[in-house]
């Protein structure tokens, strides 16, 4: 499966296999972040994914999949640094504001950032047309946002919430690059994908356990078990999906096309956490809709 992968990478095989990967990871993305985002606490509800994950790859990466070679090893602990800050700001931006708030500034900052990265780094080339897309995507997606802070009762005292998710979409955007580098350097694409899962196991884990015992009332664990491991096979589609697609095809066009989750996470936040949603954020995710066609097709 993973030659067959390297194979068909910069291909119009590929290329289609891409598109749909990103838009599926977009979708599961979408859903991992009302996984970590409800429950008890968004702090345990990571620390919980990351345990299952880590244990549910474990076996592939130990008896199945070639190790990592040094190289490779040292790309994936720049990643296993590099996801243990980003897991942190999402937790404290889901902790400090609503689902439909900080969402769409976490994500905002990806696709337009996604392009510059790919182009400066990968040396990927982009037309016009896609470079507008990309900039209605972002743009869109940060109106959505601004909409939100003008419709939230007290969004004076949303400062932290805000800066949070800010700081969550850079880091969103430095592990797209860093991954997209690292699964790169890997001959067998699954290695990279098995071994960041089973170190994700011993990073964010602590931190929750941290917070565990500081709590003074603690939740009962078995919610937390069964979200936990719900959390955990979604993350592994929805990051292998859009890891795999950046190995095919343009890293670029995939990133900026994951960031349609929020057009599913705005249906997920109205139907499931109850929050509103009007015509303006309805045109504005038509306009998100639109900068994501621009930046597949142009």
């Amino acid at each position: 499966m993973g030659d067959w992968i390297v194979s068909i990478a910069g291909t119009e095989t590929g290329a289609r296999l891409a598109l749909g990967l990103a838009l599926f990871s977009a979708l599961a993305h979408a859903v991992f972040g009302a996984i970590n985002k409800g429950g008890v606490d968004p702090f345990l509800n990571r620390g919980a994914i990351n345990l299952w994950y880590g244990a549910i790859v474990a076996p592939f990466a130990l008896f199945w999949l070639p190790l990592p070679d040094p190289r490779l090893w040292f790309w994936l602990g720049i990643s296993y640094l590099v996801h243990i800050v980003y897991e942190y700001l999402q937790a404290s931006a889901f902790e400090k504001g609503d689902f439909t708030l900080v969402y769409p500034i976490a994500r905002g900052t990806g696709p337009l950032v996604a392009l510059v990265l790919a182009a400066t780094i990968f040396h990927e080339r982009f037309s016009a047309w896609q470079w507008a897309g990309g900039i209605l995507l972002s743009g869109a997606i940060i109106g959505l946002a601004v909409v939100n802070i003008r419709r939230t009762p007290g969004a004076g005292s949303l400062g932290p919430a805000i800066r949070a998710a800010l700081a969550t979409g850079f880091m969103l955007a430095a592990y797209t690059a860093v991954d997209a580098y690292g699964i790169r350097q890997a001959a067998n694409p699954f290695t990279f994908l098995a071994w960041f899962f089973v170190l994700g196991a011993f990073g964010f884990p602590f931190i929750a356990l941290a917070r565990w015992r500081r709590l003074t009332v603690r939740p009962p664990l078995r919610p937390l078990v069964w979200r936990g491991l719900i959390g955990a096979v979604v993350a592994l589609f929805s990051f292998s999906a859009v890891m795999t697609a950046t190995r095919i095809d343009s890293v670029g066009q995939t990133a900026a096309l994951r960031e349609t989750s929020i057009i599913f996470a705005t249906a997920i936040g109205v139907l499931v956490f109850r929050e509103r949603i009007d015509a303006a954020r309805l045109i504005l995710i038509a306009v998100i809709a639109a900068g994501a066609v621009l930046v597949e097709v142009g």
